[in-house]
């Protein structure tokens, strides 16, 4: 029976577009002109398009953030998601779902190795990445068991030290939206993780400050 069951397993992961490629497709076909930034995330990011879509038709900016995906679901789209769309920049919000363990037991350090390769294949496509810090949270509804607060700050100093090192933006979220926990407070996220429109507006005060 086990063995049927991880037969079975298999055969929808052949079947499965992992990454989502699909997601975006036609989306990507669609966009005529380069826009100024491509936002590159997951629920997160997604849940911005859709909440304040205003603010991205307003600024040319285009949404690619996909629920559930880790850093390197998007590494792996990250050619066909942003590098095809050829913005000035990539605004990289990415490592909550990491810390989540959603696609598994990830390190730190290779966290961080699949953030700075989507650094380096923007600069080396002449798009200039903008790296966000991982918003907080103190605890995961879809997996309760962690206490995911210190492992988020300890993230965000990695991603501001790598940085300060290449001399990319670094754009503080955290520090503006942590309740004493290191969680997010009610009017910023009811559910703990996912942004209500005051945690966008909040977020997008602080980000214009960069995309100028």
């Amino acid at each position: 029976m086990e063995r049927h069951f991880a037969q079975k397993q298999k055969e929808r992961q052949r079947h499965s577009d992992w990454a989502q490629f699909g997601r975006y497709a036609e989306a990507n076909r669609n966009v005529s002109s380069a826009p100024k930034a491509v936002f590159m995330g997951n629920s997160i990011t997604e849940g911005w398009a859709k909440k304040r879509p205003d603010f991205f038709t307003t600024h040319d900016f285009v949404g690619r953030g996909i629920s559930g995906q880790t850093s390197s679901h998007m590494l792996v789209r990250f050619q066909a998601d942003v590098i095809a769309l050829k913005p000035k920049y990539v605004v990289i919000l990415a490592g909550t779902n990491d810390i989540a363990q959603n696609n598994g037991t990830i390190s730190q350090e290779h966290i961080m190795e699949n953030i700075r390769s989507m650094c380096e294949l923007a600069m080396a496509h002449r798009i200039k990445p903008v790296l966000c810090s991982v918003l907080p949270a103190s605890r995961f509804s879809w997996n309760p068991v962690l206490q995911p607060a210190e492992d988020i700050k300890s993230l965000n100093v990695a991603i501001k030290a790598y940085a300060a090192e290449k001399r990319i933006p670094y754009v503080d979220f955290y520090s503006a939206m942590a309740d004493e926990h290191g969680g997010l407070p009610a009017e910023y996220a009811a559910d703990g993780v996912h942004p209500t429109a005051e945690g966008y507006a909040v977020m997008e005060n602080i980000l214009l400050k960069t995309l100028k």
